[in-house]
């Protein structure tokens, strides 16, 4: 039985604690699952790079010292982009990033025409456009950055509901590619924008693929586990999956419905140092 932590700043990393737990190669085994969410430090695309890059590895030292993961996945592009090197070498068990899926996309799509949803910060990483470079280089990419669409999904747990006509505006150039260019697949490149699947569905009927990082992201920790030197740990059961955050507050607990179809039904602040607060 493994323990294993999906960590990310929001609840963009429930879409891919629930990946993990569609994964077959994870299904053979009972796992124990851990949600981090740094809410108190919420958004991550605001923050400057040296700032995010110690703060994700003093929150994931946190939660390794107290919690003991066998596998951590940082489930936010922002914070692979910046502190995936960081972390690796802080923390003492495999660290799994996310990254855009820029590369199986541009591998199906048939018209070379692609939509790249993200934050502005992922839309502006130097580190998105090498991928771009890499692997997508014959395609045109549409880039739309939104922070807004983040907080879209956030209030998507919470109440159900979102601004369909702000929704709308933002996918405005899409809808124009489709027209014109006959953009046939969008790359989900925050792991928020997942949540948001059936709105975006609804919105650009005419999109054939819809691509993010889940199922690619479970498939490794899958890998990783079992090739794994040592077992994992015999751990104490949990006695119920846990869901952390840096400040449980009324917002947080906002999320409790939501969380139990995660299977989450226990929620606990994590304990930092006063410094890190």
């Amino acid at each position: 039985m493994a323990r294993i932590l999906v960590f990310d700043s929001g609840v963009g990393g429930l879409s891919i604690l629930r990946a993990l737990q569609s994964c077959e190669e994870l299904q053979q085994q009972r796992q124990q699952w851990i949600f981090c969410s740094d809410n108190a430090f919420f958004p991550y695309g605001t923050r400057k790079e040296d700032e995010l890059r110690t703060r994700v590895c003093d929150v994931l030292k946190a939660a390794q010292d107290q919690y003991h993961p066998d596998i951590i996945v940082l489930a936010c592009n922002t914070a692979s982009t910046i502190a995936l090197d960081a972390a690796r070498a802080a923390l003492r068990v495999p660290v799994v990033g996310v990254v855009p899926a820029i590369k199986p996309a541009a591998e199906i799509s048939q018209s070379h025409c692609i939509g790249l949803l993200a934050t502005p910060a992922t839309i502006n990483r130097a580190y998105t456009q090498k991928l771009i470079d890499d692997f997508a280089a014959d395609c045109k990419i549409i880039r739309i950055g939104s922070s807004e669409m983040v907080w879209m999904a956030e209030q998507q747990l919470r109440s159900g509901m979102i601004d369909n006509t702000e929704l709308h505006r933002i996918l405005a150039p899409l809808r124009d590619a489709i027209a014109h260019d006959q953009l046939d697949t969008v790359v989900l490149a925050c792991t928020h924008f997942p949540l948001l699947s059936q709105q975006l569905h609804e919105q650009l009927p005419e999109v054939k693929y819809w691509v993010d990082s889940g199922k690619a992201i479970a498939q490794r920790v899958a890998w990783c586990l079992s090739r794994q030197q040592e077992a994992p740990v015999a751990h104490t059961p949990l006695p119920h999956h846990l869901a952390l955050f840096t400040r449980l507050d009324s917002q947080a607990r906002e999320l409790t419905r939501a969380l139990q179809y995660f299977q989450l039904q226990d929620m606990r602040q994590l304990d930092l140092p006063l410094t890190e607060l």
